[in-house]
């Protein structure tokens, strides 16, 4: 049997010898043709990146290769931007009424109601080494105290600059005697689906966290959070105590305040929205100007959204763009030649797909400069070239403080004019007495009168000036019968008092 196995040996070593010589010759010849990809080849070439015929990962896109790229961190970009995202807390003492509010009988047993301490918790993010944050509005709406606490564990009582609650924003202010560190704000307008972003805050007031994630969408709009209406989508991880913190790009640039999560159990679910730092930049310069509210450009001229219909009467393919509903001819837009019914089609060259991305855009341009509107008017393109200006004052009438017993005491009304119309967020071309503020511990506080309300008539009286709504409130009357507009709506009501 071994002498059988070591003679098949012999014979196969003796066939190779001979076969030797024509071997080495077929591999000279296959080495002088064009060698077709074997699989170890494509398996290198797809690890290393080349790119070829049947490559399918594209330019500059390959699987790691080695350990150092697999080891690949966001850690130097954290350590670079965490620094200048604060935790901003906000209290508020909160008016607790009792059923036996007044009654001395009952007051001498149980004494009286004592207010009751509120607060919030948010996140911040410092634009200025002087110690100029963003945050959201809602963060620190009515509060009565706001404290910042910095990633260092310091802790600095802020004063609010500015806020303004239709774009959910406001900038606090904080002091010491070194410069903060802060977060360059970068062009929002630069950013694309797919785009790697981190998200940092403070959620659940647990302590600063980080998280990653990709832009999932941009212009998104009518999310209920304000009336801003232009949001950046991420999947990034948003979850309540987030509000105001940092959306981050691989350049360590702000490229949005995060601003509001998705989610009907109160945790992330993937769907986070921000507001794009072009907003921001233009929101903070205001409030560094020592602005009193944010003044967006005036052209003169209101806006409405083009709907399928209207968009089918006008010839056009599809709904876009933003419908001219009224021009004051006196005004930038009249002068310019814009005309009701014409469509504007795009601001500076960038398009307007709808009403929200013009209010956007519009916003984020500078008060004394001029811009270019690509329009629509009787089926025919144009551009018209309007001067941003500032929204005029009108005949300033004073603010008149409501006293007396009535439903309006305590409110503090003027007449408008377009300039404070845009500060209380109204549509510019309206006119009447509206409601600038409310003191808080008034009748019209607990009558649930709101800053923009405009009075339109009281008692069979049409109110067209603030001295006459004035004069009627100090009527010696327990009877009340008026009308107000909110929102586009009329309210009725008549109640005793």
């Amino acid at each position: 049997m071994h002498l059988k196995r070591l003679f098949l040996i012999a014979v196969c070593t003796l066939a190779a010898f001979a076969a030797a010589p024509s071997v080495r010759q077929a591999f000279a010849e296959d080495a002088a043709k064009p060698a077709d990809p074997g699989l170890s080849d494509v398996l290198t070439d797809l690890l290393h990146g080349v790119e070829g015929e049947n490559s399918t990962s594209g330019p500059d896109k390959r699987v790691p290769f080695g350990r150092e790229e697999v080891q690949l961190s966001f850690a130097p970009l954290v350590k670079q931007t965490a620094p200048a995202v604060v935790n901003v807390y906000a209290s508020q003492t909160a008016k607790v009424t009792s059923p036996f509010e007044g009654d001395p009988f009952f007051e001498e047993f149980f004494g009286r109601a004592q207010p009751r301490a509120q607060s919030s918790l948010g996140s911040g993010v410092l634009v200025d080494p002087s110690g100029v944050i963003v945050t959201n509005y809602h963060v620190i709406k009515d509060a009565d105290e706001v404290k910042v606490a910095t990633a260092d564990g310091r802790e600095f009582t802020s004063k609010v600059m500015l806020k303004d609650e239709t774009l959910d924003l406001a900038v606090l202010k904080i002091s010491a005697d070194k410069p903060f560190p802060v977060i360059a704000i970068g062009d929002s307008d630069a950013l694309e689906v797919g785009d790697l972003v981190l998200a940092i805050g403070n959620p659940f007031g647990v302590g600063q966290t980080t998280t990653s994630g990709i832009v999932s969408a941009l212009a998104r709009s009518h999310i209920g959070v304000s009336d801003s209406g232009y949001f950046i989508q991420t999947d990034a991880a948003i979850n309540p105590g987030n509000s105001g913190g940092a959306l981050i790009n691989m350049g360590g640039q702000l490229v949005g305040i995060n601003t509001a999560i998705y989610s009907r159990s109160g945790g992330s679910i993937g769907i986070g929205f921000a507001i794009p730092s072009n907003m921001v930049r233009a929101f903070a310069d205001a409030a560094k100007a020592g602005l009193d509210f944010f003044e967006r450009p005036y052209i003169g001229a209101e806006f409405e959204a083009v709907t399928p219909q209207i968009a089918e009467s006008l010839g056009m393919e599809k709904p876009t763009g933003a419908l001219v509903s009224s021009v004051d001819g006196a005004g930038p837009a009249g002068k310019a030649g814009l005309k009701p019914g014409d469509v504007v089609l795009s601001l500076n060259n960038t398009p307007v797909e709808s009403i929200e991305a013009l209010d956007y855009r519009m916003a984020t341009l500078s008060i004394g400069t001029k811009a270019t509107f690509a329009v629509l008017s009787k089926g025919q393109q144009a551009t018209l070239e309007i001067a941003l200006e500032r929204a005029p004052e009108g005949a300033k009438a004073s603010e008149v403080t409501l006293h007396g017993r009535s439903p309006f005491a305590g409110a503090k009304v003027a007449e408008l004019s377009p300039r404070l119309a845009q500060r209380l967020g109204l549509r510019t071309d309206m006119k009447g007495v509206t409601v600038v503020d409310i003191n808080r511990d008034s009748p019209a506080a607990d009558f649930g009168f709101q800053p923009g309300d405009i009075v339109r008539e009281v008692n069979g009286t049409s109110i067209d000036k603030a001295a006459t709504l004035a004069q009627i409130a100090q009527q010696d009357t327990r009877w009340w019968r008026f009308t107000v507009e909110r929102g586009g709506q009329i309210l009725r009501q008549v109640l005793r008092y």
